[in-house]
Order: structure tokens, then C-alpha cells, then sequence
């Protein structure tokens, strides 16, 4: 089980940390770095994302619906709770508490959810497994993604600042809707849903683009935090405690509420149960908006998730 946690973690530290030593040496510019969020959040990772919604076949949205009703109700639970303990307990502006609470409730589903679910799933072929991993990068994007964005536009922007949040909800989600990263997944899955097959000169045009998202995202968000001072605070293990610990249990909880079956139970469980991502920091970055302690959950999330993921493998398997 170690090594197979091992093993998926290994290239993270290895990208997450060229970053970090680059910055840190001053070798690129932790300062600015602008013009590499835009190319991983508005044109890689959103091309990753559209090729691999609309190569999941609309047979596979409709036979992962659970899957995919106990990923998004899991992360959503836990983005309210968390946005709402980071206003009221750690004073947070509402900006930085949608950073903290995207950050906390998204796992690294593109990392991290192939080398454990392939470790980890006996039996499950290698397309049964890239499909839950499709799938429940998609659910970040397209379900969550939005509830951050839009509290960030509202924050950020001069226009929306002084309107109530609630005049503001069609508006916003419209606006966060057309966020690439947001869009892009939701197109991939509209051509899938009408039965279209992507061209292959299309999937061939766009695979470098695609294949640079998960080493440019992990890069770049090495080069973001070598620029901070990063400290250990309670909001740092109390978000890693709600990741890696209590989500992974609020995912059972539903599964069991479901009556899933055994396997697909593990599935769900060991796909929240991932360290957490690196959405919220970037998305943080593009607006001007940062927030030490997201960044520093993210570092003590993945370092810790060695240990953490195994407890959840030695009782599910």
C-alpha cells in the first residue's frame, strides 16, 4: 500500500519541487508569473479537460451517476463547512475563504487518481479506471469550480463589489460558467452526450497542449509558493485533518447511504481521499488573491498523504 501511495506521489514532489527550487533560486520569477497561469488555466488544463470529457462516452456519464452524485455532494459539503469555519473562526476575506475552501474540498483527481486507483482496484480494466478519473475531474470543474469563481469575481472586481451576493448569483455564474476551465469540460461533455467521436486529427492537434496541464499546473504552483513564507498554522492542520481525514468519511457515509456496491464504494472513498489540488491556489494567483494557509495545506496534505491514504486502503480493501 506505501509503495503504491509512494509511487503516485513521487512525480508531484518532483515537479512541485523543481518549481520551488527554481523560484526559490531565483532561476524564474516567483514574482511574475502571470503569463504561465494563463497558459496552464486558460489553455492546458482546459484542453485537457475537453479531450477527456468528450472521449467518455455518454454510456459512461449514465452508468457513473452515483459515482459522480456522492463525488460532488462530498466536495460540496465540505466547501460549505469549510468556507464557513475560515469566515467565522479564522477571519478570513471571502476571497481567501473560497481559496481555502476550494483548496481543501477539491482532491488532485488528475495527479493522483490513476497510479491509486490502478494500484489499488483489482480487477477494474485500465479504461474502467481513466473513466472515474474522467469523471471526477469533470465534476470538479464543471460543480465546484463555480462557487469559488463566482465569490471571486464578486470580490475582485469594482462592479460587483458593493451589490449583495444574491442579486449578484445569475450574473456571477454565468461569468464563472465561461471560465475556460469551467466551459471547456462542459462542451467535452455536451459532444459526448450527442454521440460525436472526437476527430483524430483534433485529439492529435491538441495532445501536446493537454499533456503539458499536469506538469505546467504542478510547476507553477512550486514557483507561486516559493515566493511565500509558509508557517504551520492551525488552519493549515485543521484543513489537511479535514481533507485527508474527515471527507474520505463523509464520502463512505453517502456511499453507504447509496448502497454502492463494494468496489465502486472504494472507488469513490479512494478518489476523495486524494491530497488536495492545486485549483485553488491558481485561481487565487490569476485574481491577485493570496492565501498562505491554502498553500500551506496543500504541502502538508500531499507530504502527509503517504500516511493518510493507506488507513482508508487497509480498511476498504
Amino acid at each position: 500500500m506505501f509503495h503504491a501511495v509512494l509511487n503516485a506521489i513521487a512525480p508531484i514532489f518532483v515537479v512541485l519541487g523543481l518549481g520551488y527550487f527554481c523560484g526559490y533560486r531565483k532561476i524564474a520569477d516567483n514574482k511574475n508569473v502571470s503569463v504561465l497561469n494563463v497558459f496552464v488555466m486558460r489553455f492546458a488544463l482546459p484542453t485537457a479537460l475537453f479531450t477527456a470529457t468528450w472521449h467518455t462516452p455518454v454510456a459512461g456519464f449514465i452508468a457513473k451517476l452515483p459515482l459522480i452524485a456522492i463525488l460532488v455532494l462530498a466536495m460540496w459539503i465540505l466547501w460549505g463547512f469549510t468556507y464557513y469555519i475560515a469566515r467565522k473562526v479564522f477571519d478570513k476575506e471571502p476571497a481567501q475563504a473560497a481559496i481555502y475552501a476550494l483548496t481543501i474540498s477539491l482532491p488532485n483527481y488528475a495527479a493522483l487518481g490513476v497510479p491509486i486507483l490502478s494500484e489499488t482496484i483489482t480487477g477494474a480494466s485500465g479504461s474502467d479506471i481513466a473513466l472515474n478519473v474522467a469523471i471526477s475531474i469533470a465534476c470538479g470543474s464543471i460543480f465546484l469550480s463555480p462557487l469559488t469563481l463566482m465569490v471571486l469575481e464578486k470580490e475582485t472586481k469594482a462592479e460587483y463589489k458593493k451589490a449583495s451576493m444574491g442579486s449578484l448569483v445569475v450574473p456571477l455564474l454565468i461569468k464563472a460558467l465561461k471560465n475556460p476551465i469551467v466551459l471547456w469540460p462542459i462542451l467535452g461533455t455536451i459532444f459526448s452526450c450527442f454521440g460525436t467521436t472526437m476527430p483524430d486529427l483534433l485529439t492529435h492537434a491538441l495532445k501536446p497542449l493537454a499533456a503539458a496541464a499536469g506538469g505546467g499546473a504542478l510547476f507553477l504552483t512550486g514557483l507561486i509558493v516559493s515566493a511565500r513564507k509558509l508557517n504551520i498554522t492551525g488552519a493549515v492542520i485543521f484543513g489537511f485533518i479535514l481533507k485527508n481525514l474527515v471527507q474520505p468519511i463523509i464520502a463512505y457515509v453517502i456511499a453507504v447511504a447509496f448502497g454502492l456496491p463494494a468496489t465502486l464504494l472504494a472507488v469513490s472513498v479512494f478518489l476523495i481521499a486524494l491530497a488536495t489540488g492545486f485549483f485553488g491556489v491558481m485561481f487565487g494567483n490569476g485574481f491577485g488573491v493570496q492565501d498562505e494557509d491554502s498553500e500551506g495545506t496543500l504541502l502538508l496534505s500531499t507530504i502527509l498523504f503517504a500516511i493518510t491514504m493507506p488507513i482508508f486502503m487497509y480498511f476498504l480493501l
